[in-house]
């Protein structure tokens, strides 16, 4: 079953730019989808109209068969999108308020709104400081609270944009592991990075972009030459045989 389907998408910036050209791609319920491509080929815009952040000049993005622009709010319910920058979505003064400000605004009553928070903090591993200032929380900690903000919602789709950017090594492998998590418990999942490295060994599929076009899609393990063309990925000799992050 496929719960995302874009067809001949295109979007142009107002300054004239075109962004996204004639794009056509279906996403299967469950899978685990990497975009790939250098800056400015179109990833991160491709990523904001999965949920309404961006609406296509031509084209039309479905989810679950309903067109994203006939219902921004049950897009964006079923998408969430934890951006590159942490610190941008962050919004509450304690790590439970942060996490508390979806399901609060869907205007859900309060024991409703407490189990979700609950539930999401549990999930990413953060339940024990819920009364923890934000700000004070290392990357990877605050990237973990984005994806538990995302949770609360309770999305089926979680889209990625750079999850490990100026991330150390400790923190990429927490938010590897979380993420890893999410798709084995059934979440569809969506990631556009450079770091691909860190990904592809997990990936069911990967799609590569260069000036906001399709290059590239298919099995990770057969565009290794692809990326390498395509500048994305260092000739370092690449193997599929990474572990499991522990």
């Amino acid at each position: 079953m496929d719960i995302i389907e874009i067809v001949n998408l295109s979007h142009r910036f107002s300054n004239g730019t075109l962004g996204l050209n004639k794009i056509n791609l279906s996403i299967r319920k469950g899978t685990f989808v990497v975009i790939g491509g250098l800056n400015g080929s179109g990833k991160t815009t491709l990523l904001k109209h999965l949920n309404g952040l961006l609406l296509p000049h031509t084209g039309i993005v479905k989810i679950n068969g309903v067109p994203v622009s006939k219902n921004l709010l049950r897009a964006r319910q079923i998408v969430g999108m934890v951006f590159q920058d942490a610190d941008s979505q962050i919004v509450g003064e304690t790590v439970y308020d942060d996490v508390a400000f979806g399901p609060e605004n869907l205007l859900l009553n309060r024991a409703e709104i407490e189990k979700r928070v609950s539930e999401a903090l549990t999930c990413v591993g953060l339940i024990d400081i819920a009364e923890q200032r934000p700000h004070v929380l290392s990357g990877g900690e605050k990237r973990r609270l984005t994806i538990a903000g995302i949770l609360a919602m309770e999305p089926q789709v979680l889209v990625f944009d750079e999850p490990f950017s100026n991330l150390d090594y400790p923190g990429r492998q927490q938010v590897l592991e979380q993420i890893l998590s999410l798709h084995a418990s059934g979440h569809t999942i969506l990631i556009a990075t450079h770091d691909l490295e860190d990904v592809m060994t997990y990936a069911d599929r990967l799609i590569l972009m260069k000036d906001g076009v399709v290059v590239k899609d298919g099995s990770p393990d057969k565009l290794i030459d692809d990326l390498i063309v395509l500048g994305i990925l260092e000739p370092r000799g690449f193997r599929f045989e990474m572990e499991m992050p522990s």
